[in-house]
């Protein structure tokens, strides 16, 4: 794992004659627009260079990430962008009922494409658009006016924030020994100085001693199961925050990240003095593969993630419908029991 800010700062100390740890993650990047159609064997034909066609036959949804840009909705479906079409005329009306032509957050151009500027929650919504056109016989001239009608769901979402969850099991020569509680005490010190600067801080540590039982050896090993998470959220992170224009995912994530490969950086070089510097064998040792490491999301509030309901965006935090809402960070919107909300991305039922 890359470390992203350089090697351990602070000395572990007696900590070295303790623990070895070793790390590995990954992490992916993700786009900033998704189409998704209602029917999932369209998708691929649905979407173009950053243009979305429409479908007579059912909405199509569509996820911008915040403050961006949408794609380009087209008033047409493929099928139809292919052929030649005489006096087109299109309409668009947004999630209000407005005509998007006189809006200064949308770009219509003559082709009947739609782009909405600087997406936001409350654009969130149907986007729908009327092409008219004019077929001609080709022997008689003869004219007929058709219509064809698009539907576009359009949502704002934000990327989730991780914390990562690191799991650890430590041999100890008894349960009751005081050195258990200092070694742990000592662990979250240093992994705390080591991911400061950061603005990211060790949280929810805790240890439990177990007597276990393991394949090929006699008796019974007392091991210490290790948790705690690297968060993204040490005070000072709101100023961090206070420098980027518009979103903060995107840093925040970065950051913890960066921290994650420090705390791997750490136990790597922790197993490096142990394997070749320490004469004596550690108090506490480190039981070979029990590091593992695991994301945990979190939404803003106004913003939740579904499988059911957006799969083609289930790793995203998808603005909340009407009728839902979101109070905290938790990655589910909540129904709203009696309210009728309208809008998007509420944060309470009032």
């Amino acid at each position: 794992m890359a470390g992203g800010g350089g090697r351990t700062r602070c000395p572990p100390g007696a900590l070295l004659g303790m623990v070895v740890v070793v790390v590995a993650a990954g992490w992916g990047a993700r786009g900033r627009v998704r189409a998704e159609p209602k029917e999932e064997q369209l998708s691929v034909d649905l979407i173009g260079k950053n243009e979305v066609y429409g479908d007579t036959r059912h909405e199509v949804n569509v996820y911008v990430k915040m403050f961006t840009n949408s794609p380009f909705l087209v008033c047409m479906d493929l099928a139809l962008s292919q052929e030649t079409i005489i006096d087109p005329k299109f309409f668009w009306i947004g999630p209000d009922g407005k005509d998007l032509q006189e809006q200064e957050y949308a770009n219509v151009t003559e082709t009947g494409k739609l782009m909405v500027k600087g997406f936001r929650e409350s654009m969130s919504g149907a986007y729908t658009c009327t092409l008219s056109h004019k077929i001609v016989e080709t022997t008689t001239q003869e004219e007929m006016e058709v219509a064809e009608a698009y539907k576009f769901m359009v949502y704002a979402y934000r990327e989730a924030y991780h914390v990562y969850q690191v799991f650890v099991r430590f041999i100890t020569a008894h349960c009751e020994l005081k050195t258990n509680g200092l070694f742990f005490e000592e662990l979250n010190k240093i992994l705390n100085s080591t991911i400061s600067n950061l603005m990211c801080h060790i949280t929810e540590s805790s240890y439990k001693c177990h007597s276990v039982r393991t394949p090929g050896q006699r008796g019974l090993q007392h091991q210490l199961f290790v948790s705690f998470q690297v968060d993204p959220f040490a005070p000072g992170w709101e100023q961090v925050c206070q420098k980027i224009p518009d979103d903060c995912e995107d840093v925040t994530n970065t950051r913890v990240q960066q921290a994650t490969g420090r705390v791997g950086e750490f136990f790597q070089q922790l197993r490096y003095t142990l394997e070749h510097e320490v004469q004596a064998a550690p108090t506490i040792q480190y039981v070979e593969n029990s590091f593992s490491v695991s994301s945990l999301d979190s939404c803003r509030p106004g913003f939740g993630k579904s499988q059911h309901s957006h799969q083609n965006c289930a790793s995203c935090c998808v603005v909340c419908g009407p009728g839902t809402y979101s109070p905290n960070n938790e990655v589910t919107c909540r129904s709203c029991p009696r309210a009728r909300l309208r809008m998007y991305g509420a944060k309470s039922c009032y």
